[in-house]
Parts: structure tokens; C-alpha cells; sequence
């Protein structure tokens, strides 16, 4: 019983979170959608805080749950982004984008909540660098890529189109075009051939050199 009332409070939160905002999010309102006493919620986390701050790494492992499978079924960059358009149909439609928002601007002023929102976020993270190290293996740009940096990257950018929709839908769907142009520029360097390869990974060996890179290959 106690393990089923904590989880109707971590999903009363989310709940709470995504249809009244963090603004409204209370001991009293967040018990009162999870349908338990109040007094709960200190009882199972001690405020409504560290509440939150639960129900956000929950939230996103329920939801990283939801496409684990489709991550391990992605074979190239444009199969990743592929499924990023799709994420961002069904997340917005479950009403999840509206929740994250909640989250990043009470993280902005509630310092406890900036770490759990991280920790939710960087599971997503860790799931794209996954794949993106396993797309991008063999391929000349390899070498010259940071892998986790580029994982963040994209992680930023879904978030950003995310909440950006909201207000310039056609920007956002301008946005995700231009993305899946970079997945096909990547494509279109993994199927050159022996001698266009190599000079590409000269003209990025230089390049790196430039800059301070890590590619010495």
C-alpha cells in the first residue's frame, strides 16, 4: 500500500504539473489529484519539492520507456530524427510538452528542482548518445565528432522545438527540415567512396587542428 500511494503521488504531480502549473502545484492540489491525504506527501518525501523533483526523473523514465525499443531500432541519423518528429507528435498530444515546460521555468527560480530536471533530461541523453555512437561508428566523421556533446545538442534542440511550437508552429517544422538535411549531408559522406573519404578526413583533420580538436586519425 505505501509503494502504491507513492506512486499515485508522484503521478498526482505530474498530473498537477501539466493542468494547473508549477505555480499551483501544493501539497493540498497534487493529494487531492492523486486522491490521497495531504499529509502523504510529507510522510512519503518530506516537501513538495522533493516531490517534484521524483515525479520528474519518474516521468521521464515511464516516458523513455514508452520509445526504448524505437531507439534500438534506429539505424542512421535520419532514422533518429525520424522517430524525434514522431516523439514530438505523440509527446505533444499526450499534453507532456506542456509538463516539461512546467518543469524548466520552476527550475529556473527553484534551485532544488534544477538538479532533478537535469537527471530526467540526461536519461534521454544517454539514450541518443547510445545510438548516435552505435549510427555514427565507421563513418568518416567519426573521429571528429564529440559524441555525448552532439548527444546534448540534440537533446537541447528537441526541448527548444518542443516549447517553440507553441508559438511559431511553421518555424518549428522549418526547424526539424533543416536538421534532416544534416542527416542526409551525413549520408551522403558515409557513401562516398575510398578517395573522397579520405580527403574529407584531411580537410577535417585541418580543421580540427584549427580549432584546438580531438581527432589525431
Amino acid at each position: 500500500m505505501s509503494e502504491e500511494t507513492r506512486e499515485k503521488l508522484l503521478d498526482g504531480a505530474l498530473t498537477t504539473l501539466a493542468t494547473h502549473g508549477i505555480a499551483k502545484a501544493s501539497a493540498r492540489t497534487i493529494a487531492a489529484t492523486a486522491g490521497v491525504n495531504q499529509a502523504l506527501v510529507f510522510y512519503h518525501f518530506g516537501s513538495v519539492d522533493e516531490l517534484l523533483a521524483a515525479a520528474c526523473r519518474h516521468g521521464a523514465r515511464q516516458r523513455l520507456e514508452r520509445y526504448r525499443e524505437r531507439f534500438a531500432r534506429v539505424g542512421s541519423l535520419a532514422e533518429l530524427l525520424a522517430l524525434g518528429r514522431t516523439m514530438h507528435r505523440e509527446e505533444r498530444a499526450g499534453g507532456h510538452v506542456a509538463f516539461l515546460g512546467q518543469l524548466l521555468a520552476g527550475a529556473q527560480t527553484q534551485e532544488r528542482l534544477a538538479p532533478a530536471v537535469s537527471a530526467g533530461l540526461d536519461l534521454w541523453i544517454e539514450e541518443v548518445e547510445r545510438v548516435l555512437e552505435r549510427v555514427l561508428a565507421g563513418t568518416p566523421v567519426a573521429p571528429f565528432l564529440d559524441v555525448p556533446g552532439l548527444a546534448r545538442s540534440l537533446a537541447a534542440s528537441f526541448v527548444g522545438l518542443e516549447l517553440y511550437e507553441g508559438v511559431d508552429p511553421d518555424g518549428a517544422g522549418r526547424a526539424f527540415d533543416a536538421l534532416e538535411q544534416l542527416a542526409e549531408l551525413a549520408a551522403v559522406l558515409t557513401e562516398l567512396g575510398p578517395v573522397a573519404q579520405r580527403a574529407v578526413r584531411a580537410r577535417l583533420r585541418r580543421t580540427a587542428a584549427r580549432r584546438g580538436g580531438r581527432a589525431t586519425t
